[in-house]
């Protein structure tokens, strides 16, 4: 039996997700940990988007939603680190909050706070051009002693094989990898290339089967079956 560490949990939705689509992966944490350790960061299709339209600043709204329930944790379960458990682009989101410089103007200081971070499906190494923002602001501040401060686990799937001549899934996945990071004849998670999520520095893990996106009916990283093949990282 594998003793998994019970320190507050944040998890943190991806791009364009929100909160109550990870309610499904809180019920599955609480099967490891007590229920009131695991929460979702509620972080807004709005947050995401702007009202009026920004998506340049969604990082920094986005990581306003963290900082907020990274808190509330510490109040709860006093001084014990939260670990921050983020889904596809939520994972630069953590990232650029967790290097504690300024970004676009806001700037955080999580500190001790934070005990960990574990990215399901973030691609660190992209042209799409709102992840670059991020990307490339961790790139510039990212340094060795990063990781001592902040262990990162990166957890990819590799389920999914992209083919510009084979079936539609395939043709379907080449084009979402392309999208990401050449070239699309790749292993992933049918959104992101698993290479795409590798970091030098994390320690990068790659699971057979999760899929990338959280909608109903799909074992991705935060069901049950998705969840206990990277739980033992958490």
């Amino acid at each position: 039996m594998i003793e998994i560490p019970q320190n507050p949990v944040v998890i943190i939705p991806g791009v364009l997700f929100w909160d109550s689509l990870y309610s499904g992966m809180k019920d599955v944490l609480a099967g490891y940990l007590p229920k009131g350790r695991v929460a979702v960061a509620p972080v807004s299709l709005v947050d995401w988007i702007g009202f009026p339209p920004s998506p340049e600043k969604s990082t920094n709204r986005v990581m306003k939603v963290v900082d907020e329930a990274v808190k509330e944790m510490e109040r709860k379960f006093p001084g014990e680190p939260v670990t921050l458990v983020a889904h596809s682009g939520g994972g630069t989101v953590a990232m650029v909050y967790l290097l504690e410089k300024p970004f676009q103007g806001d700037l955080y200081h999580p500190g001790k706070r934070v005990g960990k971070l574990v990215t399901l499906g973030t691609p660190f190494h992209t042209h799409e051009h709102y992840a670059k923002i991020k990307t490339d602001f961790i790139f510039t501040h990212l340094k060795p002693d990063f990781f001592t401060y902040y262990p990162v686990v990166s957890v990819v799937s590799n389920k999914f094989c992209g083919n510009e001549k084979g079936t539609l899934v395939e043709r379907m996945c080449f084009q979402f990898y392309k999208n990401v990071q050449e070239p699309g004849n790749v292993a992933g998670d049918g959104i992101v290339p698993a290479k795409s999520c590798f970091l030098e520095g994390a320690e990068n893990v790659t699971i057979a089967d999760a899929e990338h996106l959280p909608t109903p009916h799909t074992r991705w990283y935060g069901t049950n079956e998705g969840i206990e093949q990277w739980i033992q990282w958490l």
